[in-house]
């Protein structure tokens, strides 16, 4: 899976959002807020990798029950599809 090339997260003072550019700007209307884990996800999906390798990365980076990363992480994920923002 990787993040679309048509969206990008940008800071906005203590926030961090993400937000279309190019052809996805005309079809997806808003912006989604991310959390300090989500940016961690958000981060590797740019650069590519399977949902397994997505909870091994955040389990090395932070200290979480494999249960509660692998949830987030399918959360995550499920909210990237369902806005069309993952290429699988």
């Amino acid at each position: 899976m990787k993040i679309k090339s048509d969206f990008i997260l940008r800071d906005m003072g203590d926030m961090s959002i993400v937000v279309a550019v190019g052809e996805s700007a005309q079809k997806f209307n808003g912006v989604i807020n991310l959390n300090e884990t989500a940016i961690f996800m958000w981060k590797e999906l740019s650069k590519g990798c399977t949902r397994d390798a997505l909870v091994e990365s955040v389990l090395k980076e932070y200290d979480a029950p494999r249960d509660v990363v692998e949830r987030d992480v399918d959360n995550i994920i499920a909210k990237l599809k369902k806005e069309n923002i993952l290429d699988e």
